[in-house]
């Protein structure tokens, strides 16, 4: 189907350009999203007529977009979740959590604006890319965490699924060289046998 773009459109063109796409994706996302006209020769004098209105319309979507990208560009939002010893997350963080959480800092983010291939399901550091318009992208970074003590920790660089495994290996070995010395099994060693 050919299809006149209203406004930019990754991978595909430009605000008028003229572009010949697939049936389905036409209907199903770039008429119902007012992101292209088809391509008849009514639309086509349409978009003449209005182009400068559709041109004003994107360069003032552009313009707010760009606003609220400096305002959230390199923020970093926390995300408190469950998650097993090993850093696997019992569920996972998706698009709808992280707009929850830039909307609970005060920012506005919408859940289909942020890119997000697929879902976090690790604790850690992740950067995100959100995108405010078709020109205006931002990377924000999720904190995903045990606990707030936790994601402070990791905001300061600590791995914390390593930091407690170190911690954990050192607890074993100091057991191991408490029951060589005599620790648990010098009280049984000292003991009169009965028979």
């Amino acid at each position: 189907m050919k299809v006149v773009l209203l406004e930019r459109v990754e991978n595909l063109g430009t605000i008028g350009d003229v572009v010949g796409v697939k049936d389905g994706f036409a209907r199903n996302f770039l008429l119902p999203r007012h992101k292209a006209l088809r391509a008849t020769a009514a639309n086509l004098k349409v978009f003449e007529a209005q182009k400068e209105q559709i041109v004003a319309r994107n360069a003032a979507n552009k313009s707010a977009a760009e606003k609220s990208a400096s305002e959230l560009d390199g923020t970093t939002y926390v995300i408190i979740r469950q998650a097993g010893d090993s850093g696997q997350l019992y569920g996972s963080v998706n698009a709808r959590d992280v707009a929850e959480a830039v909307a609970e800092a005060g920012g506005k983010v919408e859940r289909n604006q942020i890119v997000l291939n697929t879902p976090i399901k690790t604790l850690g550091l992740h950067v995100i890319t959100v995108r405010l318009h078709a020109e205006v992208s931002l990377t924000l970074t999720v904190n995903v965490a045990r606990s707030a003590d936790e994601a402070e920790r990791q905001a300061a660089g600590e791995n914390v699924i390593a930091s407690q495994f170190e911690e954990d290996r050192l607890a074993d070995e100091a057991a191991a060289a408490d029951l060589l010395e005599g620790g648990a099994g010098a009280a049984l060693a000292d003991a009169p046998y009965e028979a």
